[in-house]
């Protein structure tokens, strides 16, 4: 059987079509490249990618952002506001793009701005910044990746010179270190300015593996990323240590606005937040909230974000108090929020426009886009837990969200 088995593979193999490339050229940003991949796409498998084709950027902009270019995907954007944000950094009164294509959710991100506005506003700032870089060096015992770790301590000076070396605005801030066996991670920690930060830090701290490989005097091994980084996936140890921005947005909620926009009352808010805690540990969920990631995936596509970061910056602590005077506290901290307004697909026509939308462009303006998402979320947690309390998520989605045709 086995025989037969490896037998009939190899025969598939053997009578399998050759492989179809997908056209390429050295000039491979222009619109005759794109209509020329989507028409090989066409005649391998039918597609009707007329759609694809309507779009009114140029080609050449995308060099960078993308390959095998045949078309732009469009997310229809709304717009929520005003949220009234009183941060550090933003301060204001803000109109949102989000862009989506769940009914909805625009509405339901208005209502909640309409909440936060009424009781005054959003306090928000961001309290840390840090993006990672963990690469992993290897070892024949544990005694030599311990002493190695010494080694790195008091050569850290040379090892930040090395790093900042290829970057302008990177800063190396300090390096930790965890050992498992021979083994020795090592996360770089760095600030990145208004930049994401991703391929800086994996580039300033390849340079500074490079240095130490070359200095230390043993032959050493390392791998670039040991995971400890925890790129593109929710850790524990973002939560507590953050990577990108910790960022928190918080608000006192007068009884009256709740109870006249939301209907509900302040005593049974408190009262779901109890429950849902316990639901949270139940569960092992990596948000004790509501839905951070509708608010950011929404914010980071029409923005231009990169969209897979939602992974980390959905990460969020929900932290409440019924007040004396019967108002009601409330306050998410997002640890991993990893955004940018430089850099990326930041300027890309669309996502520019959405970024000058909000103020957010120049210099030093990622602080205050980081505010605004917090306080973003935020109003989604309000809007989502009064329509589940006031019985009208349900009918909400069925009067909102019905897209059937």
């Amino acid at each position: 059987m086995e025989r037969a088995v490896s037998g009939a593979m190899a025969g598939g193999a053997a009578a399998a079509a050759p492989r179809r490339r997908i056209p390429r050229s050295d000039q491979d940003y222009t619109e005759e490249m794109a209509a020329q991949r989507r028409a090989f796409a066409r005649e391998q498998t039918g597609a009707n990618l007329s759609h694809l084709a309507h779009y009114d950027l140029d080609p050449a902009s995308v060099s960078g952002n993308i390959e095998n270019f045949i078309g732009v995907a469009q997310v229809p954007i709304g717009l929520a506001g005003p949220l009234r944000v009183r941060g550090e950094h933003a301060n204001g009164d803000f109109y949102v793009p989000l862009a989506t294509t769940e009914g909805t959710l625009v509405a339901s991100y208005n209502r909640g701005m309409r909440v936060l506005t009424a009781c005054g506003g959003v306090r928000a700032t961001v309290v840390e910044r840090s993006m990672q870089r963990g690469p992993v060096f290897m070892f024949s015992d544990a005694v030599a990746a311990r002493d190695f770790g010494r080694w790195v301590s008091e050569h850290l000076a040379s090892i930040r010179g090395a790093a900042e070396a290829t970057t302008r605005v990177g800063k190396l801030v300090d390096i930790g270190q965890y050992q498992v066996g021979p083994l020795r991670y090592l996360r770089f920690n760095y600030t990145t300015g208004d930049a994401a930060g991703q391929n800086m830090t994996g580039k300033a701290t390849y340079a500074a593996c490079q240095w130490i490989k070359a200095s230390h005097p043993d032959r050493l091994q390392y791998i670039l990323s040991g995971n400890i980084d925890t790129d593109k996936k929710h850790s524990q140890m973002n939560v507590l240590q953050t990577r990108g921005r910790r960022v928190v947005a918080e608000a006192v909620l007068r009884k009256d606005v709740l109870e006249q926009i939301v209907g509900v009352s302040p005593k049974k808010f408190f009262h779901h937040r109890q429950i849902s805690q316990a639901g949270t540990f139940l569960a092992g969920s990596a948000n004790n909230g509501a839905h951070a990631a509708n608010a950011l995936a929404a914010l980071f596509i029409a923005t231009g974000q990169d969209a897979a970061n939602v992974a980390e910056s959905h990460a969020a602590i929900t932290y409440s108090q019924l007040l004396d005077d019967g108002d009601y506290y409330w306050s998410i901290t997002l640890p991993s929020l990893i955004v940018a307004t430089y850099g990326g697909g930041t300027s890309l026509g669309t996502q520019k426009q959405c970024l000058e939308l909000l103020g957010c462009t120049g210099q030093g303006s990622a602080d205050k886009f980081a505010e605004i998402c917090a306080a973003v979320v935020l109003a989604g947690e309000i809007s989502l837990a009064g329509a589940i309390l006031h019985d009208d998520w349900v009918s909400s989605h069925e009067r909102l969200g019905r897209n059937r045709k």
